[in-house]
């Protein structure tokens, strides 16, 4: 683990016990900017977010560092999006027995982009990887997109957040302690990519009802602490 890149700097580390955060720093947004996906390794391993398709490469490098790629079993992401699953085809390619994992709704709509029938999780359903199990979440339009959704690993109280929390930046650590509301608030309000939904409320206390107490988030470092508390502030930011 650690740098499996030199040239780019991607990084492989362990936020919790068997999840793997694989960061690539990129210099195109000012101030710096990182893509992450989340690799649970498990009987049943599972990919959430392979990248932009352009970093395909660099993702199954790092990948590899950790398990064979031709071992993953599942491919998650929060919604369709080119960081969230850009280079799906590719990985299921490289991987005979995987198959997309997502809601209802994205297989409604995209599923006639996916090389291979999805493992549809409908809302609130769970499914057991091995010793982790992953529990669906639909959160349309928080921050954007029908189809919006995130997966909440039980075992290790892991939220799979998506983009919740986005920070800039290129050289944050992996895991954190420290408060990011305020620096991914103040991303958020630069960029304004929230759709403004006004379920935000009711939407943010069912994944705090979760209680995860480590949010891994796909743009910044992953977060460690009162994941409830911190997605009930981010509720009332995003109110105001």
């Amino acid at each position: 683990m650690g740098v499996t890149n030199k040239q780019t700097g991607t990084c492989v580390d362990e936020v919790a016990e068997g999840i793997y955060r694989i960061s690539t720093p990129v210099s195109e947004v000012p101030g710096g900017f990182s893509f992450n996906q989340y690799l649970l390794v498990d009987d049943q391993p599972l990919l959430f977010h392979t990248g932009p398709r352009r970093m395909r490469l660099l993702v199954q490098e790092a990948i590899s560092s950790v398990l064979n790629v031709k071992d993953l079993r599942f491919i998650g992401f929060s919604h369709y999006e080119s960081d969230e699953c850009g280079s799906l085809a590719e990985f299921l390619s490289l991987a005979p027995n995987a198959v997309p994992l997502c809601g209802q709704v994205n297989a409604m709509i995209n599923g006639d982009c996916f090389d291979k029938p999805a493992r549809v999780l409908t809302d609130g359903e769970t499914l057991s990887l091995g010793s982790h199990r992953v529990r669906w979440f639909d959160t349309p339009h928080l921050p954007h997109a029908w189809e919006c959704g995130y997966l909440m690993e039980e075992k290790t109280s892991t939220l799979l957040c998506g983009d919740l929390f986005t920070q800039g930046g290129s050289n944050l650590p992996p895991l954190t302690s420290s408060d990011i509301l305020e620096s991914s608030e103040a991303f958020r309000k630069q960029m304004d990519y929230y759709s403004h939904t006004k379920n935000v409320r009711l939407l943010m206390a069912r994944l705090a009802a979760a209680k995860p107490t480590t949010l891994a988030c796909m743009h910044g470092s992953a977060w460690k602490g009162d994941g409830s508390r911190l997605l009930i502030a981010l509720a009332e930011s995003l109110d105001a």
